[in-house]
């Protein structure tokens, strides 16, 4: 209880000192206020950024494996040489991974390109044309919203139809239904038996939504007759995804003719490379936000134990007769800290009250949201800084001898 009054009363004499001097108390709290709100802005920033990076990169599947002639991320340019002189991933690989695999749930080829795509006189150009398997429907993580995806005989026999993105439905389809009407893609007629439901964009490069699937046979014959696959694995669960992944890799060493200790002549991707580049990025960023936030909350500090210095000098005489009346240090010491962080938490209720509509202005360009968990930082930061600040001009003050302080004038 005694710690408890005590506490209570150095917050009941704060606050007396800071309504004497609500100027200078709230000059003193600039600094903090903008300290307070970059490093809310900033935090909210980075919050947003990941959570649309993470939306984007969903598509890929935290679950799938891509198997592919070289890697997503090649740190030199002599790396990236030699990785692009490796092989080929050829259709009758991807037919003998698929018999051999046990832990993958589904296997698909993917082979792409960009084709314009015609409807009567409406044209889309630049439509990003795969060709693929019907298990590329639980590779791709897809949802049909209208008709169905390919069959299996529909994609070993090479008949031409196709399932469209949703965007181009939307371009090429107004005011009718694109199921069973036949579009051209590449100067090529192809039946429309399904729509995909809307993805959105993958990493703000392109729309996933403008594309064309069609039976890999199809693409193979028409527009590119020896390709370079990608092959997606999707494993049975995600609790077996490194075992997918090992199992994975030793088959493809084998159906590549790999031999013992020598690496590997292909790579194997996933979503998680991703998350470990952009963690990187993402810290670089942070590092340097925090710098920048670090500088304005220490000249706001300076500001905070300049002002407390000057409260000392002024209330010399009013400590010497507290000290005498049997205050001990820990009583003055706290009194002047409470006095400080509630300068430093002012400003920092301030700072959120004007970062709280940037955020919203924010929120427009990224899928960010003032969380608690950033407010909760901003209030800690804030109180923490009045700590600090504060600590040299309170031990100063709960230092001093009582008579040489009511001698002050």
């Amino acid at each position: 209880m005694r710690y408890s009054s005590e506490f209570l009363e150095g917050l009941r004499i704060a606050w007396d000192a800071i309504r004497a001097n609500k100027l200078r108390s709230g000059l003193t709290t600039l600094g903090i206020i903008i300290g307070i709100v970059t490093v809310t802005l900033m935090a909210t920033a980075i919050q947003g950024l990941k959570r649309g990076f993470v939306q984007s990169i969903s598509a890929l599947g935290a679950d799938v494996l891509y198997v592919q002639r070289t890697g997503w991320f090649i740190n030199s340019e002599a790396e990236w040489r030699r990785q692009n002189k490796r092989a080929d991933i050829t259709y009758a690989q991807f037919r003998a991974l698929a018999r051999q695999l046990n832990l993958a749930r589904a296997v698909a080829p993917q082979v792409d390109t960009g084709r314009p795509v015609k409807y009567k006189n409406r044209t889309s150009s630049s439509v990003h044309i795969i060709g693929t398997t019907d298990q590329f429907l639980y590779t791709g993580g897809l949802t049909v919203a209208e008709g169905r995806f390919l069959s299996s005989a529909e994609a070993e026999g090479g008949r031409p139809v196709c399932v469209i993105g949703a965007q181009t439905a939307t371009n090429l389809f107004v005011g009718e239904q694109a199921v069973g009407h036949r579009i051209t893609i590449g100067g090529y007629r192809f039946e429309v038996i399904g729509v995909l439901e809307k993805q959105g964009d993958f990493l703000g490069a392109f729309s996933l939504d403008n594309q064309v699937i069609i039976p890999v046979q199809q693409f193979t014959t028409l527009f590119w007759h020896d390709p370079d696959y990608t092959i997606q694995v999707k494993a049975i669960s995600l609790d077996a995804l490194d075992d997918c992944r090992e199992e994975l890799r030793g088959v493809m060493r084998k159906i590549r003719h790999v031999a013992p200790g020598d690496e590997d002549d292909f790579a194997i991707n996933q979503q998680s490379e991703f998350l470990k580049t952009f963690d990187k990025v993402i810290g670089t960023i942070a590092t340097a936000g925090l710098f920048i936030t670090g500088l304005s909350l220490f000249v706001g500090g300076i500001g905070i134990m300049n002002i407390m210095f000057v409260s000392v000098a002024e209330r010399t005489k009013e400590i010497g007769i507290r000290k005498a009346i049997g205050a001990k240090r820990r009583t003055v010491l706290m009194q002047f800290l409470t006095e400080a962080a509630s300068i430093c938490l002012m400003g920092g209720l301030i700072g959120l009250g004007l970062a709280w509509p940037l955020t919203l202005v924010m929120a427009r360009f990224m899928p960010a949201t003032m969380s608690l968990s950033v407010v909760g930082l901003a209030i800690l930061v804030s109180l923490m800084t009045g700590v600090v600040a504060g600590f040299l001009p309170a031990w100063r003050a709960a230092r001093m001898n009582p008579v040489d302080a009511l001698r002050n004038e």
